[in-house]
């Protein structure tokens, strides 16, 4: 007759687990390399000085013959494109995704008629839907450089969003390229010319099936205190006091929206628009007889920031190339340790109510 006593803990404690370990490895220490690969993993794992036999043997050695095929591609993992259920956080819209500051040589077509060969920075990105993991980003690139060894304007711009909405299957889109514009620029006097550089950016925006050309440029010109100049002659004037206006290096940011189908808004064009509005633009190459006319130039053109502003707004409103457009005026100060600002926007497309934190910073020139 047995007896089975009720309510025992059959849970194996720590010396019963110790046993069963201890049992597990000397086991394994005679069995055979088979019996091992046939062990659970978890089992396995437990013994892990002892190679089981299905482990493969993985070469250490570079392949440099081996070149995938169409079934070889087929195979490879896409995590990118991988369902729904890979989504991580929100399922939510993002408005741009894509890649920024892969850099390439580009050609770009002279008012003059001739090419010349910049380093150029390119963003490129894409809307991702709700539903979708994300992107191959590397298709962006290759979009791009199937264009790249032609001169770039607009047109060729808009081949390239093209391609690369039709291979990622968005439905918004977004180009922008950034490089430094060289123009030989003549002196005020003596003759002599030498190479501004002007910090330029092309945009080409898809939204909701509209398409905008964009232009930014970044100016660079000095600026007289009207005030200071005033009161540094009421001083001569009044008390023989020899006095000198303050007058600063100072940048504005234009940003335009192209508006022309058959004619070309030139680099040139947008940049002798500035020197219209504002002339003080820095110099190149100066003498004794460029300094004293710069001086004589910007006695004869003090501009607070408020000023300057609508000066490019007078200008740009009167070409008809231009549709939207926005200022942004920093004076860096040589009085104050801050800096004097102002943002001057017509049309929609420039419109926020909300600054970039970073943005009146971002228009420091530096030499």
């Amino acid at each position: 007759m047995n007896l089975h006593a009720g309510g025992l803990d059959d849970t194996p404690d720590r010396d019963a687990a110790q046993a069963a370990l201890d049992t597990l490895r000397a086991w394994a220490a005679s069995a055979s390399p088979a019996e091992i690969a046939q062990l659970d993993p978890a089992v396995a794992r437990l013994v892990p000085d002892l190679v089981p036999l299905n482990y493969p043997a993985l070469s250490r050695d570079y392949p440099h013959d081996f070149r995938p095929d169409e079934a070889y591609r087929a195979t490879l993992p896409d995590l990118q494109n991988g369902p729904t259920s890979l989504i991580r956080g929100a399922r939510q819209q993002i408005q741009h995704v894509g890649i920024s500051n892969f850099r390439l040589p580009i050609r770009f077509h002279r008012k003059d008629g001739k090419d010349l060969t910049l380093e150029t920075s390119v963003t490129g990105t894409v809307s991702l839907e709700a539903g979708k993991k994300g992107i191959n980003m590397s298709r962006i690139m290759r979009s791009f450089y199937k264009h790249a060894e032609r001169t770039f304007s607009f047109e060729v711009i808009e081949a390239a969003l093209d391609d690369y909405m039709t291979d990622l299957d968005s439905f918004d889109a977004r180009i922008q390229m950034r490089f430094s514009y060289p123009d030989r620029i003549e002196s005020l006097r003596s003759g002599l010319t030498g190479y501004q550089y002007y910090d330029i950016a092309l945009e080409l925006v898809e939204k909701g099936g509209v398409r905008q050309k964009i232009m930014h440029l970044d100016y660079v010109y000095s600026s007289t205190c009207p005030c200071s100049l005033e009161l540094s002659e009421h001083a001569r004037a009044q008390r023989g006091q020899l006095a000198t206006p303050h007058s600063q290096r100072s940048v504005a940011r234009i940003s335009v929206q192209v508006n022309c189908d058959t004619d070309c808004l030139w680099f040139e064009d947008l940049i002798a628009l500035c020197r219209r509005a504002v002339p003080t633009e820095t110099q190149v190459m100066v003498k004794r007889e460029d300094e004293q006319a710069f001086a004589e130039l910007n006695a004869a053109n003090p501009i607070f920031v408020e000023d300057a502003a609508r000066l490019f707004c007078e200008q740009l409103q009167a070409d008809h190339h231009i549709g939207d457009f926005r200022v942004v005026a920093s004076h860096q100060e040589s009085l104050h340790s801050h800096d004097a600002v102002s943002i001057l926007t017509q049309g929609e497309t420039f419109a926020a109510d909300s600054l970039d934190p970073r943005l009146f910073a971002s228009l420091f020139h530096v030499g």
